[in-house]
């Protein structure tokens, strides 16, 4: 039984234990708060209160760190101050991590690491990222952590946009006036950002890097107007009136190449709670 340690046990973190757990593996999690340890002790998933604070807190939390496999999710912050706090969280982690017998570590960032825009059609994970070209200087410096000295076996997992279940793209933007909806997305639903996560580990696809997007790219006006349909949402009050442009689209090729089937390639089609 492959043991797995889930650093933040929230969005995306709590669905992927609940998903390993069916499968069979043995997960432990953590959580910042004893509130929702409780929580989640009642769904039948183990979590250790654990905080990067930026140096960890918390109690017994060395147990996270004797794992086979650990998945590390702690978004960065970074539309609070320049980033340099969630650096520092890497940093402590990492060190946690090199003195640990880890050997296998899943990384979850984000498609935010690339250029806004670019001559390229697609971005794709060979794409060469720089301090100076990237689109998210704290992504980055972040992977390049993970990355630097590392004894252990690291996948980095790129996701986009995370829609699904009650994050609906319209609710952002029912009523408002002068949307932008002429561009194309980059989304990825819970269930399938999940299903990606379990895939890496379970396919042994180490030493990769992933881009974590839904195939299909549909304007946001489309994805908008019909979440308006489906779910009863006022729609945007108007648009703004924009020459469309070069849209910056992520390329999801690699996962499909290696078997990985979406269950919503369309972000038209995803299913919210």
């Amino acid at each position: 039984m492959t043991t797995v340690s889930i650093i933040g046990l929230g969005w995306i973190g709590e669905p992927l234990g609940s998903h390993l757990l069916e499968k069979g593996f043995q997960v432990l999690g953590s959580t910042t708060s004893a509130e929702k340890q409780e929580k989640l002790s009642q769904k039948g998933l183990q979590a250790i209160r654990f905080t990067l604070n930026p140096h960890p807190e918390g109690v017994g939390f060395n147990l996270l760190f004797q794992s086979e496999v650990l998945v590390v999710n702690i978004p960065p912050r970074t539309r609070i101050g320049n980033g340099a706090f969630h650096l520092e969280q890497i940093k402590y982690f990492k060190n946690l991590i090199d003195n640990s017998p880890i050997q296998k570590v899943i990384f979850v960032s984000s498609t935010g690491i690339y250029p806004e825009l670019t001559s390229e059609e697609k971005y794709a994970e060979d794409f060469p990222l720089s301090i100076e070209n990237t689109g998210n200087d704290t992504i980055f410096r972040a992977e390049q952590l993970m990355e630097k000295d590392r004894k252990y076996d690291l996948s980095i997992v790129r996701f986009g946009g995370l829609m699904g279940e009650d994050r609906i793209p319209g609710k952002y933007f029912s009523g408002k006036e002068n949307v932008a909806g002429h561009t194309r997305v980059n989304f990825i639903h819970r269930q399938d950002a999940v299903r990606m996560l379990a895939w890496v580990m379970e396919k042994e696809l180490w030493n990769e890097i992933f881009n974590g997007v839904a195939p299909i790219h549909p304007l946001r006006k489309e994805i908008y107007e019909k979440n308006a349909l489906d779910l009863g949402i006022v729609p945007p009050a108007s648009y703004q009136h924009e020459p469309e442009g070069k849209d910056r689209l992520i390329d999801s090729g690699k996962i499909l190449n290696s078997g990985f089937e979406f269950e919503f390639p369309d972000p038209l089609e995803f299913k919210y709670s």
